[in-house]
């Protein structure tokens, strides 16, 4: 087998493994509806999917997640959440994997720009998302509803995402499993 159809098949298998986090993890947090909803245990496996296999499985396994969920389990419910967090959770699958692998430097202050970036995107998304699904104004989606549950609400999950993805990260780049280094931001080789 070819470098390349390994590093492919690579990149599925681990890709699925991502999904499947992504459908596991919020049994850990989902007997409880608001803390699951702080942690945004769903967020985590798509992010690294997109840091670990790039931007294009990052964005199927965001995608795909929600939706299979719901399917599957009830939760989140179809609409609006699940199709609203099919969109988020692509975009930020898609857009850290992106901006990961053309970083010039893979370091832990390169992985936060990223992060952030596509925390930001991800929600913008969401939001726009939602207008278009509840509509907007007073019987449909409005700002104050976005600032609640894009930012306010989130910002545990935010932090636990800040504190875990790179924690993640270090360990795989110990393994060599992803070019990450923990020093100085430097090219790799």
């Amino acid at each position: 087998m070819s470098e390349t159809k390994k590093n492919n098949l690579l990149k599925l298998v681990l890709s699925a493994m991502f999904l499947a986090l992504g459908l596991v993890l919020p049994f850990l947090t989902g007997q409880i509806k608001e803390i699951g909803n702080m942690l945004l245990p769903m967020h985590i496996p798509v992010m690294l999917c997109g840091l670990v296999c790039g931007s294009q499985y990052g964005l199927l396994v965001g995608a795909i997640t929600p939706i299979l969920r719901s399917s599957l389990f009830g939760m989140p419910v179809m609409f609006p959440s699940a199709l609203g967090m099919a969109f988020e959770l692509a975009t930020y699958g898609f857009v850290i994997g992106y901006l990961f692998s053309h970083a010039k430097w893979k370091c832990i202050k390169s992985l936060y720009r990223c992060l952030l970036m596509a925390m930001v995107c991800g929600r913008v998304v969401w939001g726009i998302v939602q207008c278009f699904l509840l509509g907007l104004g007073d019987n449909g989606f409005t700002l104050s509803m976005f600032l609640s549950s894009a930012i306010l609400k989130a910002v545990p999950g935010i932090i636990l995402q800040l504190v875990l993805i790179p924690a993640v990260m270090l360990i795989l780049g110990k393994t060599h499993l992803v070019h990450f280094k923990s020093g100085k931001c430097k090219t790799q080789r």
